[in-house]
């Protein structure tokens, strides 16, 4: 396809804004070529800004699980508006998003409101340093929980070394507070608590992790780490930015039958407008401001429009079928995919959960980081470019998951396998 608005707009935006872009993984340095810049989204598809049509199964990102510019959620969205942008006082549409976070979620007693993701993960750290008076934390390779300092943070050079900043900018005396596991491995989660189980302020995880692509936990992986949580004293945090209300209408807690102290929102909740959250047991979030010595605040904190798109949203994800039937579309979605690639000869793998689904350019799904680094990056990037003329857009990275809403339909699902038909033949 020929896109000259979008090129002409890319180098005036490298003029002004770094790289050109808001966010890194936008500005197609994984894949090469020049990004996209879209004009309008409707259901489960984007317009350029050349008036070319795409299937997405990007969605912001995982929010668009009902799909771009849901008429029910554009209307409340409107009227919210209509009333107020933003008045950094208390309203009742934020308590009503609360109620419905704490009747859906069980580990919920209390939470409290933020504007993204990253905010929500950088408080639900410090709320678990306040209340366990401990500075260390434990990551997992491949999981990515925002740009905050203690979390760009990598794995040293032992199984238990000290991590190392991934960023600069971030000081090395901060980040040798944060310490490193890979995903999955709980024998070393168990070494590790063993050494210094009762200095651990925090672990915090992805339940299911979709930053390094979709990445699944092995069984008894998150089950381990509450027992070894509840053990020492430490608090268990789930990132949910990305799986709440994504995975199912329990979150990923839900489907594995665990329960942290605390976890972490964003994404779905917001019905694509900048919202986060952050809540769990009641005695930990009391350690907040203003109850509690921990501060943590935000002029935009539960935005009325933001607030307004995030029930409007849930109202819908969580009505009863409506995970059967998304589930139902991504696995077709999976099952496409694969069947190209045996057809094709070529070694492709993909697995889903809920509205999230990973594609690798590997024999089998990956367990960890390790494994995902194995993936075949340029016949991914390959590929990618391939689908991108045909009309399919996806994530311009072998190291994204991806998203399905509940707007694709079949023929949706049935134009993509044709078009990773024919690329993957080419």
């Amino acid at each position: 396809m020929n896109r000259p608005t979008s090129e002409a707009l890319f180098e005036r935006s490298r003029r002004l804004i770094p790289g050109g872009v808001n966010s890194p993984v936008r500005a197609f340095r994984s894949v090469g070529g020049t990004p996209v810049f879209f004009a309008r989204a409707q259901g489960a598809y984007l317009w350029d800004v050349d008036g070319q049509r795409y299937i997405d199964y990007i969605g912001s990102w995982g929010p668009a699980i009902l799909g771009h510019a849901d008429p029910g959620v554009l209307e409340v969205v409107a009227a919210a508006a209509r009333n107020g942008l933003s008045f950094g006082a208390p309203t009742e549409g934020e308590l009503r998003l609360a109620e419905a976070l704490v009747a859906a979620i069980p580990s919920i007693e209390t939470v409290r409101l933020v504007s993204s993701g990253t905010e929500a993960t950088m408080s639900a750290i410090r709320v678990a340093r306040g209340h366990t008076g401990r500075s260390r934390i434990v990551k997992f390779e491949g999981c990515y929980h925002g740009h905050g300092d203690s979390l760009l943070v990598k794995a040293g050079s032992g199984a238990l070394t000290l991590g190392q900043p991934s960023s600069a900018g971030v000081p090395p005396e901060l980040a040798q507070h944060t310490l490193v596991l890979d995903y999955n491995n709980a024998e070393a989660a168990e070494q590790l608590f063993a050494q210094m189980g009762d200095t651990i302020a925090a672990v915090i995880v992805e339940p299911i992790a979709g930053n390094m692509n979709l990445v699944l936990p092995e069984p008894g992986f998150l089950q381990r780490l509450r027992e070894l949580c509840t053990r020492h004293g430490t608090v268990l945090i789930f990132d949910e930015v990305m799986t709440g209300f994504r995975v199912g209408a329990g979150c990923a807690q839900g489907l594995y039958g665990i329960t942290p102290d605390l976890t972490t929102f964003g994404k779905v909740i917001g019905g694509g407008m900048p919202l986060g959250a952050f809540g769990g047991r009641r005695d930990v979030m009391e350690k907040v401001a203003p109850v509690g010595p921990v501060y943590q605040a935000g002029t935009l904190s539960g935005n009325p429009v933001a607030v307004a798109a995030g029930l409007a949203t849930l109202e819908r994800v969580l009505a009863p079928g409506f995970f059967a039937r998304l589930e139902a579309t991504t696995q077709s979605l999976c099952e496409s995919l694969c069947a190209a690639g045996r057809a094709a000869g070529v070694p492709i793998s993909a697995q889903c959960v809920g509205g999230m689904f990973g594609l690798y350019f590997r024999d089998s799904p990956p367990r960890n980081f390790a494994d995902v680094m194995q993936s075949d990056v340029t016949a991914f990037n390959t590929f990618f470019h391939r689908m991108l003329e045909a009309g399919v857009y996806l994530a311009p990275s072998a190291f994204e998951a991806g998203f399905v809403s509940i707007a694709h339909t079949a023929e949706d699902i049935a134009h993509t396998a044709q078009a990773a038909s024919r690329a993957l033949a080419a």
